[in-house]
C-alpha cells in the first residue's frame, strides 16, 4: 500500500467526525438562528408551520419533530457560551453549557390535535437561557439546544 494511501486511512476517522462536527454547526445556525426573524407567507398558517416547513426540506426528513427551538438573537452572542464548557453532558456525549443570558426564543410544537398525516405547530414565544450542546471543551461552536430554563 501506498503511503499516501495508508496515511489517508489512518485519517479517516477524525476527518469523518471532523466533517460530522462541521455540519453540525452549520445546521445549527441554519436551523436554530433566526435573526432577525423572518415573516412567513399567510399561506403557511403561522410562523412555526413556515419555520418546520423549510426544516423538514433542510433535513431531507418526512418525519414531522415534535419541538424545535429557535433563538431570535445575534450568532455572536449565542456562540459566545461555548467558548469555555464546562460541563459533560453523559446523556448526549457532547460538552454543554447553561447561557448565562435570556434570549427570545420561539418553541415550535407539534399540534397534538393534528391528523397523523400533517405537521401543524403551535408557535410560543418566550424569553429564557438555554441549554447548549457544544462541539468540544474549549474554543467550541453551539451544535444544538437541548433545552430552555
Amino acid at each position: 500500500m501506498a503511503p499516501d494511501v495508508a496515511w489517508l486511512l489512518f485519517l479517516q476517522p477524525t476527518l469523518v467526525i471532523g466533517i460530522t462536527m462541521q455540519t453540525a454547526i452549520k445546521n445549527f445556525r441554519t436551523l436554530h438562528v433566526d435573526y432577525p426573524k423572518v415573516n412567513y407567507l399567510k399561506g403557511f398558517h403561522g410562523y412555526c408551520n413556515g419555520l418546520m416547513a423549510y426544516v423538514r426540506g433542510r433535513l431531507k426528513d418526512w418525519h414531522c419533530p415534535k419541538i424545535h427551538y429557535v433563538v431570535h438573537a445575534p450568532w455572536e452572542d449565542i456562540q459566545k457560551f461555548c467558548k469555555h464548557s464546562k460541563s459533560f453532558c453523559e446523556n448526549y456525549n457532547e460538552y454543554c453549557t447553561l447561557t448565562q443570558n435570556s434570549f427570545p426564543i420561539t418553541v415550535c410544537t407539534i399540534d397534538p390535535k393534528q391528523p397523523p398525516t400533517s405537521c401543524s405547530y403551535n408557535s410560543t414565544l418566550t424569553n429564557q437561557r438555554l441549554y447548549l450542546l457544544c462541539s468540544r471543551k474549549y474554543d467550541a461552536e453551539p451544535i444544538d439546544i437541548v433545552g430552555l430554563y
